[in-house]
């Protein structure tokens, strides 16, 4: 069984069951995923499109749906119990459910952590106490767990693997309909529908101001596999302004932009394994924002520059994220050529410090290992 509950958790554990599979023929999959796991063969009896919300205030308002997932995956261990449980991310359910399967008699691998070192670092020892092995993606993490004996096992990044555009600038500009020689700005909504409406309005607003110091700039948006374009349309529609949406073309979208107006999340990592300046906008409801302030210990939202070791590319949050703050780091990144190489030689430090490649074949050998312990036992 695999729980992933957002998109980028789909991505992964798309990629993770092809890896299990090619050393394993036999191995079959169930879980929570997206059309990612769906196309890699796993079973998913909860999509996890459905599940992607942040924030308490947000959360709560989906606790329906999210309650009903649960006890779907959570009858399932109990009924027709797995060889071994794969959580992926997604923590304040995963870890739930990783108590349901240990009770059950379920060996259960997590991988990607919870960010212990950001805050909560003593929910190392509960963790421990309900998983039997965590792969986690920086380096950093592993004092963590081993501090109190919890197994653990850095297996790197494996965006370094999977980061890899398809086609060249050029035939990516001609394919998506975008005039050759001039700039573009991607604008990157997120996944997450929260994201969308409470974002999307402002990197539109943004685009405006953008568009009317620079009418020769063009955008570029590429759509999140949890979305669907409808979704976004009449927001398209009422902003006056030519945008091009892609679907399935995530990498090769980052790659011709000169600039990108984000949310935070896995996707500030894709765009500094390729150099692209960004700035990072981050907003919640404010009772979701005045819990988070006092609770986590980092000095950074995007984890680029949590990775980065500095402020490598601007934050703009909470009341900060507004339409002319935004615009005028995206027009500080097209006309400052040095402070655009600037940001560009900092994120250029971000892949050397996620590990060598090959992470999900590791993490599905850490798999395979376990099944082969249940097997013994």
């Amino acid at each position: 069984m695999i729980s992933a509950g957002e998109a980028s958790g789909d991505m992964y554990g798309a990629v993770l069951a092809r890896e299990i599979s090619a050393l394993d023929l036999k191995t079959a999959f169930i879980g929570m995923g997206g059309p990612g796991m769906r196309a890699a063969g796993v079973k998913t009896v909860v999509d996890a499109n459905e599940m992607a919300v942040v924030g308490l205030v947000e959360v709560v308002a989906h606790f329906p749906v999210i309650v009903k997932a649960f006890n779907t995956l959570k009858n399932i261990l109990h009924s027709d119990p797995p060889d071994l449980l794969i959580l992926i991310d997604y923590p304040d359910f995963n870890l739930r459910l990783a108590k349901v399967a240990k009770k059950a008699g379920v060996k259960v691998l997590y991988f990607i952590s919870p960010q212990v070192w950001a805050w909560r670092a003593g929910r190392v020892k509960k963790i421990g106490r309900v998983i039997d092995q965590m792969a986690v993606l920086f380096p950093f993490e592993v004092p963590y767990y081993e501090r109190e004996q919890v197994p653990v096992t850095f297996v790197g990044h494996p965006l370094l693997d999977m980061v890899r555009p398809a086609m060249t600038k050029a035939e990516a500009t001609t394919k998506f309909g975008l005039a050759d020689g001039r700039r573009v700005i991607g604008l990157f909504p997120g996944s997450r529908r929260g994201e969308i409406k409470s974002l999307l309005p402002v990197i539109l607003q943004s685009a405006r101001l953008l568009k009317d110091r620079h009418p020769d700039i063009e955008f570029v948006l590429p759509l999140a596999s949890s979305l669907k374009r409808e979704e976004l349309q009449p927001s398209l529609d009422a902003c006056g302004l030519e945008i091009k949406v892609v679907e399935n073309a995530t990498h090769d979208v980052i790659q011709i932009c000169d600039a990108i107006i984000t949310v935070s999340g896995t996707v500030t990592m894709e765009i500094a394994i390729l150099g692209v300046p960004m700035v990072i906008i981050y907003k919640v409801s404010p009772f979701t924002y005045a819990v988070g302030k006092r609770l986590i210990k980092v000095d950074h939202i995007g984890i680029c520059n949590i990775v980065a070791g500095e402020r490598a590319v601007k934050e703009l949050i909470q009341h900060d994220a507004e339409p002319e703050k935004i615009a005028a780091e995206i027009t500080a990144i097209l006309e400052d050529t040095e402070y655009a190489n600037k940001i560009r030689k900092s994120l250029a430090a971000v892949p050397a410090k996620l590990g060598n490649g090959g992470a999900l074949h590791r993490v599905a050998q850490l798999a395979l290992s376990l099944m082969r312990e249940n097997e013994k036992t």
